[in-house]
């Protein structure tokens, strides 16, 4: 099995457990982390302020920053257990099964590309084929992802452990604010905190950095 199949069944499987991350629930409960909550709120208002559009929330799993989006919302995972959560969560939503390494959409199908909490668990070769596909199928890309600062590594490998026991080995990479928007070829940085970041990328934005 390679990294990517492996991957696949990990989120599958932990599609029950996917936002004890969110909540301090489950294997997260009793972890200290100051600000965490707070930064959250935050982000969760910034999302909720962004102008709604037409907008395509890839890798959205349980829904749960989707149902923040506004406007027309599609939500893609390739997580059947994640979808029908999600479907559950936000039922105004459309969501479809999909590869985020090849979206199943025409070019420039949406006005916004969402992505969550995503990218960081992307190789390089695959994270520029996920930024690339993101730019395809709309102009504008928003990216959140976990920030940088408290990570003793900006890269790493976790061995992420399930409620049943099991185990995956699973590829992480952290983001400072500047070091994710270089990464997208240019955007203004949203949300800068120690606990998330958030930058938005628009076509004029490319060449920038």
């Amino acid at each position: 099995m390679d990294y990517h199949e492996r991957m696949m069944e990990y989120y599958e499987r932990r599609a029950a457990e996917y936002d004890d991350a969110y909540l301090g629930t489950g294997a997260y409960s009793g972890r200290k982390r100051p600000g965490f909550e707070e930064e959250l709120t935050q982000v969760t208002a910034l999302i909720e302020g962004l102008p709604p559009a037409h907008v395509l929330d890839v890798g959205c799993g349980t829904g749960f920053v989707t149902r923040h989006l506004k406007g027309e919302v599609v939500g893609l995972d390739q997580s059947a257990a994640m979808l029908e959560i999600a479907r559950g969560r936000v039922p105004e939503a459309t969501f479809v099964r999909g590869d985020a390494l090849e979206l199943p959409f025409p070019d420039n199908a949406f006005d916004r590309t969402f992505v969550g909490n995503l990218l960081g668990v992307l190789m390089p070769p695959e994270r520029a084929v996920l930024i690339e596909e993101a730019r395809r199928v709309a102009c504008e890309l928003v990216v959140f992802e976990t920030s940088a600062a408290l990570a003793e590594k900006a890269e790493q490998w976790q061995v992420r452990a399930l409620s049943d026991g099991s185990g995956y080995k699973i590829y992480r990479r952290y983001f400072a604010a500047g070091d994710l928007a270089e990464e997208l070829g240019g955007g203004r940085v949203l949300f800068d905190g120690v606990h998330f970041v958030v930058v938005a990328s628009q076509e004029a934005d490319l060449g920038r950095f």
